[in-house]
């Protein structure tokens, strides 16, 4: 269940510290905030929201399928304020039960997964009923211009620069197509000054599995 992205790995642990001083860190604590119970977070690279979680989660069951980003995992889950438990697997075949997550987060991972629907399918199996699904992404622009930059850079280099992201997903119809009902969500803008690039239409939001 390895994906192996070696210089990918190197150049996203440096990104995520400047991303969370840039303000990122200020959308990780909202992705999690008020959670409960047990929760599965999906691609969760190097850790960077684990330090945001509420004592009211039980316990985190921390998936991520690159092997340089999951031995820093484990070293962030060693300081988190909850129990963090870190295993390999992919966001198609999580090593997960059927209903017996209260919550799944997914945290800019939904650009990079090779099909976002069958990942979604996974996220809505391990979730009981009612459960919440957190989500930090970013997503295809609203605005035809960057919709145009975003074609033009997933036909190119991005997606082999960025270990297979892809800039002009529609995420949050993925969610609502893979039969979750979003309740709460967010579009801004981030880095939210300079020129928007095309990865910089963000979303953050909770959608409920019925």
């Amino acid at each position: 269940m390895a994906v192996s992205h070696p210089i990918f790995a190197r150049v996203f642990a440096r990104a995520s510290v400047a991303m969370d001083r840039a303000g990122a860190a200020a959308h990780r604590r909202r992705l999690v905030a008020g959670l409960r119970g047990r929760v599965v977070e999906v691609g969760a690279g190097n850790g960077r929201n684990l330090p945001h979680y509420p004592s009211t989660v039980a316990g985190v069951l921390a998936v991520e399928p690159e092997p340089r980003l999951r031995a820093a995992l484990r070293a962030a889950a060693r300081d988190a304020p909850v129990p963090v438990t870190v295993a390999a697997g992919l966001a198609e075949a999580l090593p997960v039960a059927d209903a017996s997550a209260d919550a799944v987060v997914l945290s800019l991972v939904l650009c990079s997964v090779p099909d976002q629907a069958v990942a979604l399918r996974e996220a809505r199996r391990v979730l009981r009923p009612g459960g919440q699904l957190r989500f930090y992404e970013h997503v295809v622009a609203e605005t035809p211009g960057l919709r145009r930059a975003q074609r033009v850079a997933d036909a190119t280099l991005w997606p082999l620069c960025c270990a297979g992201c892809h800039t002009a997903r529609d995420t949050v119809a993925a969610i609502r197509a893979a039969g979750f009902t979003v309740v709460e969500l967010d579009r801004f803008r981030f880095p939210p000054t300079g020129v928007p690039g095309p990865a910089s239409p963000h979303v953050l939001g909770t959608a409920v599995r019925p």
